[in-house]
């Protein structure tokens, strides 16, 4: 039976398919195929697309915290039944990441860890001068290292690759572990 993995966004898809490889899975070999919907809006068209349930293909999910709305309710108008509680949407194959990735990935790896990480890309200058903007003065360092993850349009995608590299694998977020277990 093929799998599909639905997540928000290609920074999602590129830290899933970045921790299978560091297992030693190849999610293609197994017959599991990520899409990054371009939003979490977008889940909607996806399971159309996909077929009803039990229609040759399992679906899992992986989305953000303020998202998840949006996964919940259209779970349920596809066919997947009540979707009222976390448990309900993991049961599905469907992980909540706390607030985002991002935030989970900082807080596994651990702000020295992210700083190294950043300094072996040449970026610190560049951290420096986001952490002097006044928005950011006040504002802690995960909300900063948060922040700067989000700055520019590939930054994202690629820090969600880098971290995951760097994460040790028994500190993995809860979501993306469970997702990847589930497919």
């Amino acid at each position: 039976m093929r799998t599909v993995v639905l997540v928000e966004g290609v920074s999602d898809r590129v830290a899933l398919e970045t921790l299978a490889r560091r297992r030693g899975r190849s999610l293609p070999a197994d017959g599991v195929e990520v899409v990054a919907m371009g939003g979490a809006t977008n889940i909607a068209r996806h399971l159309a697309e996909l077929g009803p349930p039990g229609d040759g293909v399992r679906v899992a999910g992986l989305c953000d915290a303020r998202e998840e709305r949006w996964f919940r309710r259209a779970l349920e108008r596809a066919g997947y039944g009540p979707v009222g509680t976390v448990a309900e949407l993991e049961a599905l194959g469907f992980y909540v990441c706390r607030a985002d990735l991002e935030e989970e990935l900082i807080r596994a790896v651990g702000v020295d860890g992210v700083l190294a990480v950043i300094a072996a890309e040449g970026e610190l200058r560049s951290l420096q001068r986001l952490q002097h903007q006044p928005a950011h003065l006040d504002r802690g360092i995960d909300a900063q290292l948060h922040r700067f993850m989000g700055a520019r349009a590939t930054r994202k995608t690629r820090y969600a690759r880098l971290l995951v590299e760097a994460l040790d694998l028994t500190r993995v977020p809860s979501a993306l572990d469970g997702v990847l277990a589930s497919v």
